[in-house]
C-alpha cells in the first residue's frame, strides 16, 4: 500500500513515534500539524561538504564556502542604536571573524560549539580574516556530501539543522507516496516517480540528485495549476458566448500615410497598386495617420482581429515597451467594435493618463462616421459622428447623469474613464470591449468585477495593456492564462535615454548641471518624489520640501511647478497645461505623472530617493522623457551608504537596459513571481519548488498534458488521484481567483 498526498494531510505529527514528545510540541507550535507538512518543506539551498575550502587556503576577495566551528558571539551597538553582532569561527587551520550589520536575529541563531556553512568573501583587515555579512547555515554533525539547508524562523525552538531528522521520520511513517500520473504517461515523458523525487530532494547524495527530485516535483505543482486553467477555459469556450465582431477588411488592404500597403499581418508593408473601392473601419483609419505603422502594430492589429472575430471572448494582454504605440492598437480594437454595433469602455489608472486618452484618441478618430443602420465607418452619407466621453471623479454631477443616460441608450460609442467607470449605475446598452491601460494599477478583484458587472449573455472581450509586466503579470502570462501579443519594434523618431544612478552628492550636484544645461537649451524636466509631505516614519524627502527647497535654492532662476495626487483634479491639470505649454521649466511631482504624461519637450526625468521604486515603476517615470527628437536622461538618485542588496541590483538593473521586457524578466527573479492563488502581488510565489524562470519548459510539457487529459476526459475520471491533489492544493476559491487573474 502506499499514501497519498490527502493521507499524508491528514495524518498527524504525533503519529511519530521516533521522536520526542517535547520536539513534536515543538514542531507542532511552529506550524508543522501534519506528516505532509513535514515532507513538502523543502530546503532552500544545498552544501556540497566536497566543495569547501579551509580558512587558511582560501583566497582574498573571492567567494568561498568554508566550513567550521564557531567559538565567539559579541553583540555590539553602533550609532543609533543600531546592533552589529560579530562572530569568530574557527577549523584546523585558522580562525575567521564575520560581522553581520542589521541583523540581530543572528546572536539567537547562532550558538557557540555549533558547525556551520560559511559563504562569501574573506578580507583582510587589521592582519585579521574577515568577512562582513556572509551566508552563514548550520549544519550540525551531518557527514554526507550533499547538506539540505532548510528555512528556519527565530521562532523555531528547535535547530535548523535538526530538520532532516524530523522529514526522514516523517517519510517513515508515511510510507511510500502514490503516484498519480498512470505508469504510461510517467514513462512517456521520462518523469521519475514521485516517492523517489521526494526523498532525493530532501536526502541527496550529489547535486545531480537534487535537480531530478526537484523537476519532477516542479512539474506536480505546474500540472495542477494548468489543470485547473485549461478545465476553467474549456468550460468557459463549452458554456459562454462571447461578442461576435465584424473585422471586415483586416486582411485586405489599407491606406497609411496616403499611399496603399499590403495588410497582410505576415508581410512587412509594401505599395500594392490594386484597391478594393470599399474601405473598411480600418482602412479608413489608416488613411488619416500621419505615420506609418510597424509590421508588430499591424501583426498585433491582426491578432486581436481573428480573437473578436470569434465566439469565444477575448482576454488577451497586449505588451509593449513604453513609447511602442500601444494607443493605436487599442484604438483598432475599439473601432472593430463600434463597426460591430458595440460600444467601449478604456479604463486608466489615473485621472490625468484618463484625460489623456480621451484627448489623444478623439483627435485621432475625429472625423469617423458611424452609419447606424450599417454601422460601418465612413466619411460621407447619412450617419453620425462616432462618440466618445469622458467619466471621472472630477465629472460634474449633471454632466454624470447625462452621459450615464447615454451610456445606458448606446449614445456614446467610446467611453474613457478611471475607476469611476467600476462604481454603481454605470450600465451599457451593449459593452463588447473593454480595455484596461497599465494593468497593474488595477486591483485582481477590481479586474474581475469589471467582467462579472458587464457581462450579460454575452461577454464582453477584454483587452489589457502593460508597458512593463510585473511579477504577477509575467507568472500568468508565462502559465498562458492570457493569449498575449508583444510590440517588440519601436516607432521611429523615439530618442534614446541615457540613465545613470546619482551614489553621492557630487553626482547629485552633475544631475542638477544636466538640469540647467537643458533648461537653458529650451527643454524641460522632472523630478520625481516618493512621497507628498514631509514624513517622521518615512525617511524619504517630499514633494513639497524638495519643491520650497529648490525655487529658494539650487534652481530659483528656473520656473518651478508642483503636481501631486492630493490637489484637486482641476489644480493637477492647471499644472499640466502651464507644462505642456512651456511655462514650466522643471515640474516637481509625485508618482501621479508614472504613466500617460506625454511632453516631447521633456528630456530629463531625475527620481529621489529612487530605491523606494520599484522597476516597472521606474520604468514609467523614465519613459517620461525620452518622447521627442532630443537626447533623454534619467538620473536615480540614491545616496544612502547602507542599502539592501535587492535595493541596489534593482537599481543596477534599470541602468543596464531601456527595455521592459528583460526589466520584466530581471523584476520577476528580483521580486518571486508573486502568489497566483491570492491577491498579494509580490513575493514569495505559491510554488514550492518551481521556478518560473528556469523551469518553462516544465511549464509547456505541464500545459500539454493538461489539454490532452482534460479534452477526453474533462472532470479527470481516470485520474481520481489527480483530480484529488488539484482539489486540495487548488480550492475552488483559490483557483478561481486564478482563473479571474
Amino acid at each position: 500500500m502506499c499514501s497519498t498526498l490527502r493521507q499524508l494531510s491528514q495524518l498527524s505529527v504525533d503519529s511519530i513515534d521516533t521522536i520526542a514528545k517535547t520536539k513534536l510540541e515543538s514542531l507542532k507550535r511552529a506550524g508543522f500539524e501534519s506528516l505532509l507538512d513535514l515532507v513538502e518543506y523543502f530546503p532552500r539551498r544545498y552544501v556540497d561538504r566536497s566543495n569547501h575550502m579551509t580558512i587558511a587556503e582560501a583566497p582574498l576577495a573571492q567567494e568561498v564556502l568554508v566550513i567550521a566551528t564557531i567559538t565567539a558571539v559579541e553583540p555590539r551597538y553602533r550609532a543609533k542604536g543600531k546592533e552589529v553582532i560579530d562572530v569568530v569561527v574557527s577549523d584546523s587551520s585558522a580562525r575567521l571573524r564575520l560581522t553581520f550589520f542589521n541583523q540581530p536575529w543572528r546572536k539567537h541563531q547562532l550558538k557557540v560549539g555549533t558547525e556551520a556553512a560559511i559563504f562569501g568573501k574573506i578580507e583582510r583587515f587589521r592582519n585579521t580574516s574577515s568577512m562582513v555579512n556572509p551566508l552563514i547555515d548550520l549544519v550540525g554533525d551531518r557527514t554526507g556530501r550533499i547538506v539540505p539547508i532548510y528555512p528556519h524562523s527565530e521562532r523555531f525552538d528547535f535547530r535548523s539543522d535538526e530538520m532532516p531528522r524530523f522529514i526522514r521520520a516523517a517519510l517513515e511513517r508515511g510510507g511510500e507516496i502514490c503516484e498519480a500520473l498512470s505508469s504510461t504517461l510517467a514513462d512517456r515523458e521520462e518523469l521519475l516517480d514521485r516517492n523517489s523525487a521526494y526523498r532525493l530532494i530532501h536526502f541527496p547524495e550529489t547535486m545531480e540528485d537534487v535537480e531530478t527530485g526537484r523537476r519532477r516535483l516542479a512539474f506536480d505543482e505546474l500540472l495542477r495549476l494548468q489543470l485547473k486553467l485549461v478545465k476553467s477555459k474549456l468550460e468557459m469556450e463549452m458554456q459562454q458566448r462571447g461578442k461576435v465582431h465584424d473585422v471586415t477588411g483586416v486582411d485586405r488592404l489599407s491606406i497609411v500615410g496616403g499611399r496603399s500597403v499590403n495588410f497582410n499581418p505576415s508581410s512587412s508593408f509594401q505599395p500594392d497598386l490594386e484597391m478594393d473601392s470599399t474601405e473598411t473601419i480600418v482602412e479608413r483609419f489608416f488613411r488619416t495617420l500621419s505615420i506609418t505603422p510597424t509590421t508588430a502594430q499591424v501583426r498585433t492589429i491582426a491578432e486581436i482581429a481573428r480573437d473578436m472575430a470569434s465566439k469565444v471572448p477575448m482576454h488577451r494582454l497586449l505588451q509593449g515597451d513604453v513609447g511602442a504605440g500601444k494607443t493605436l492598437v487599442a484604438i483598432c480594437a475599439s473601432l472593430f467594435a463600434v463597426q460591430s454595433g458595440y460600444q467601449v469602455a478604456i479604463l486608466a489608472p489615473t485621472e490625468v493618463l484618463a484625460e489623456q486618452h480621451f484627448r489623444s484618441i478623439g483627435r485621432m478618430i475625429d472625423g469617423l462616421e458611424v452609419d447606424e443602420k450599417r454601422s460601418e465607418l465612413v466619411f460621407f452619407g447619412k450617419r453620425r459622428p462616432v462618440t466618445i466621453d469622458f467619466l471621472a471623479g472630477k465629472v460634474t454631477a449633471a454632466r454624470r447623469r447625462s452621459l450615464l443616460e447615454a451610456l445606458g441608450s448606446g449614445g456614446v460609442d467610446i467611453v474613457v474613464g478611471t475607476h469611476a467607470l467600476l462604481s454603481e449605475g454605470v450600465d451599457f446598452a451593449d459593452l463588447g470591449l473593454i480595455v484596461i491601460d497599465e494593468q497593474h494599477r488595477f486591483g485582481v478583484e477590481q479586474r474581475a468585477l469589471l467582467r462579472e458587472r458587464f457581462s450579460s449573455d454575452s461577454e464582453p472581450d477584454v483587452l489589457i495593456m502593460t508597458a512593463t509586466p510585473i511579477p504577477r503579470t509575467a507568472a500568468m502570462t508565462l502559465f498562458g492564462d492570457l493569449d498575449v501579443s508583444v510590440l517588440d519594434i519601436m516607432p521611429p523618431g523615439r530618442s534614446s535615454i541615457v540613465t545613470k544612478w546619482a551614489r553621492n552628492d557630487d553626482e547629485l550636484h552633475r544631475s542638477f548641471i544636466r538640469i540647467e544645461r537643458e533648461v537653458a537649451a529650451g527643454r524641460q524636466a522632472y523630478i520625481v518624489c516618493p512621497l507628498v509631505e514631509e514624513s517622521e516614519k518615512i525617511a524619504a524627502r517630499s514633494a513639497t520640501e524638495i519643491y520650497d527647497e529648490l525655487r529658494h535654492g539650487r534652481l530659483k532662476e528656473l520656473r518651478l511647478g508642483l503636481i501631486h495626487g492630493q490637489m484637486s483634479p482641476s489644480e493637477k491639470e492647471a499644472v499640466m497645461e502651464d507644462f505642456r505649454a512651456r511655462n514650466i521649466d522643471v515640474l516637481v511631482a509625485t508618482t501621479v505623472i508614472e504613466v500617460g504624461v506625454d511632453v516631447p519637450n521633456a528630456t530629463v526625468m531625475m527620481i529621489m530617493d529612487a530605491g523606494r521604486f520599484g522597476i516597472a515603476q521606474i520604468h514609467q517615470l523614465r519613459g517620461r522623457v525620452g518622447r521627442g527628437q532630443y537626447q533623454s536622461y534619467c538620473y536615480l538618485v540614491e545616496t544612502k551608504e547602507e542599502l539592501m542588496a535587492d535595493t541596489s541590483e534593482r537599481l543596477e538593473a534599470i541602468c543596464s537596459t531601456t527595455n521592459g521586457f528583460e526589466l520584466a524578466e530581471m523584476d520577476l527573479k528580483l521580486r518571486g513571481s508573486g502568489t497566483i492563488t491570492a491577491s498579494k502581488q509580490k513575493g514569495r510565489s505559491d510554488f514550492r519548488v518551481a521556478s518560473l524562470l528556469r523551469d518553462k519548459g516544465l511549464l509547456l510539457k505541464a500545459r500539454k498534458i493538461a489539454l490532452e487529459l482534460l479534452k477526453s476526459d474533462l472532470e479527470l475520471k481516470r485520474y481520481p488521484l489527480l483530480k484529488q491533489e488539484v482539489e486540495d492544493y487548488l480550492s475552488d476559491e483559490r483557483g478561481d481567483f486564478v482563473f479571474r487573474n
